[in-house]
């Protein structure tokens, strides 16, 4: 079968899964996008990561990046392998000394350790022809995919205003959340930071 990299291009809240976050993957040499449900607790894991984000203890996903460096074995790339039932299915495919070996993982948890690794993310040909989505008008990849998404990092729940805080308080804020472990606040802060960083 005919393996098609992917990129993450954006975590959008989902307006029909509430609880849950649409990750958008997009096809790296085509227009095609394949939106992927994932639950909170992984889109804040892979948003740190692509943040760059560094806490004062290891996530779950850092620990295991950690015993996989330990045990000197590398993640080449992961493999979204199948999609039944509305559930996509993945692989690991780690490289220990010239061996490869391929683990199954739930496609959120596979997403997160790419991330990590700056490793490929691949799928094959009939699943983004079946599950993928080409937007009209979609000429800039880098934007959110779907208006009807809200970005990871607003609160449409009417959370602190960041807007009104100046940027040292923003700083001090960042650092305080960042030492609660609160990832998903400090995405909110790291957003306004860099807004304003670009204005």
């Amino acid at each position: 079968m005919n393996k098609i990299e992917l990129r993450v291009m954006a975590i959008n809240r989902s307006v029909t899964q509430t609880a849950n976050y649409a990750l958008i993957l997009g096809e790296v040499k085509g227009p095609r996008r394949l939106p992927v449900i994932i639950g909170s607790s992984e889109a804040q894991a892979i948003a740190i990561a692509i943040e760059g984000m560094v806490g004062p203890r290891p996530m779950t996903h850092d620990l295991f990046k950690n015993t996989l460096e330990t045990l000197r074995t590398e993640l080449r790339e992961i493999i979204i392998t199948d999609l039944r039932e509305g559930i996509f299915f993945a692989r690991l495919v780690l490289d220990r000394d010239g061996e490869i070996i391929e683990v199954d993982s739930r496609t959120s948890d596979a997403l997160a350790l790419a991330t990590r690794f700056e490793c490929p993310i691949y799928t094959y040909d009939d699943i983004l022809e079946s599950a993928g989505i080409v937007l009209e008008g979609d000429d800039d990849p880098g934007q959110n995919e779907d208006p009807a998404l809200e970005t990871v990092g607003e609160d449409p729940d009417g959370g602190e205003n960041l807007t009104r805080m100046n940027i040292k308080d923003l700083n001090n804020r960042l650092e305080q959340v960042l030492q609660e472990e609160n990832y998903e606040e400090a995405a909110r802060i790291r957003d306004e930071l860099q807004r304003r960083a670009g204005s």
